[in-house]
């Protein structure tokens, strides 16, 4: 076997429990996407239907589940989870569960959906959170990656979002050298504070080299993986396998990235899903560089 086989493959890689179910996520959106951006890690396009739409009866057989183990939080995303029709609804069911996290490209946040957000939000106990992507803080920079009038459509859905009193985390892959990091913080910062976004969220994660993106850019290297011996002191906690499970239409998958790899289904409920999973594709070397990116939590900026 090649040295490439053997990244790809990883056959030695190490096993990670999962510790508890502290959040779980739902693609609600499927592969659906009213985008085709050129660094999607899992193709989403508006003909990509491997994963379809969620149904709100579906989601509530998930929250319904997750109550007797702790999930302290849901995470929402797609394919774009408000092409979902029963999004708002999901929401307001959710709500009544814990704190809920949308994870949308802004087009769809229109003034009317984003009273209704406000008014959902506002009838719970729980928090809930948007972020909505951005890949550069012009339009030529994002509409390279993700279409069009992509930037435009996303700003005034951001903008909708601060007139209803929501502070939106922008999210962002770094497409640029990490000595630019200031310099795009503070552009970022400045764009934002434009639209009357005073106190902006930024979130920058790493890329992720699979799906569109290795075509972009490009994919992992030969010597890009997990070896057991990589987790000799190493906090696994901090990768989102040990902590979470990804709900989707077709079953319960171990993580939002790789739901795309036969080997990542681990059932068709959630008791079925809680059991071990060996960190044998590539995109799990971003997770144990970064931490768990795809959670609000690291890495985030607030800029005031």
């Amino acid at each position: 076997m090649s040295l490439v086989q053997i990244a790809r493959t990883n056959p030695q890689a190490p096993f990670v429990p999962l510790h508890s179910l502290d959040a779980l996520w739902f693609q609600v959106g499927g592969t659906v996407c009213n985008l085709w951006c050129t660094h999607c890690f899992i193709s989403c396009s508006p003909k990509n239907h491997t994963f379809d739409f969620m149904s709100r009866s579906q989601v509530r057989k998930y929250l319904d589940a997750s109550a007797q183990y702790g999930v302290k939080e849901f995470y929402f995303t797609g394919g774009e989870p408000f092409m979902n029709r029963d999004m708002l609804d999901i929401l307001a069911d959710t709500l009544e569960f814990g704190p809920a996290s949308v994870l949308s490209n802004g087009i769809l946040i229109s003034p009317r959906v984003a009273k209704r957000l406000h008014e959902i939000a506002g009838a719970s106990l729980y928090s809930l959170e948007l972020r909505i992507s951005l890949d550069g803080f012009t339009a030529f920079t994002n509409d390279v990656i993700r279409g069009e009038g992509s930037f435009r459509k996303a700003l005034a859905g951001v903008k909708n979002l601060v007139a209803e009193g929501f502070l939106p985390i922008i999210t962002c892959m770094q497409s640029w050298e990490d000595a630019e990091n200031a310099m795009v913080l503070a552009d970022f910062t400045k764009m934002l504070h434009g639209i009357d976004y005073s106190r902006p969220r930024l979130k920058i994660i790493p890329p992720l080299r699979i799906g569109r993106e290795e075509a972009r850019y490009r994919g992992y290297t030969e010597a890009e993986f997990i070896a057991p011996e990589m987790l000799e002191g190493y906090d696994e906690r901090q990768l989102l396998c040990t902590s979470s499970r990804m709900a989707t239409d077709r079953g319960v998958y171990v993580c939002p990235i790789l739901i795309e790899k036969p080997d990542a289904k681990l059932g068709d409920s959630l008791e079925e899903s809680f059991v071990p999973y060996a960190l044998r594709h590539q995109a799990c070397y971003s997770c144990y560089l970064a931490g768990a990116i795809c959670s609000n939590f690291a890495p985030a900026r607030d800029e005031q």
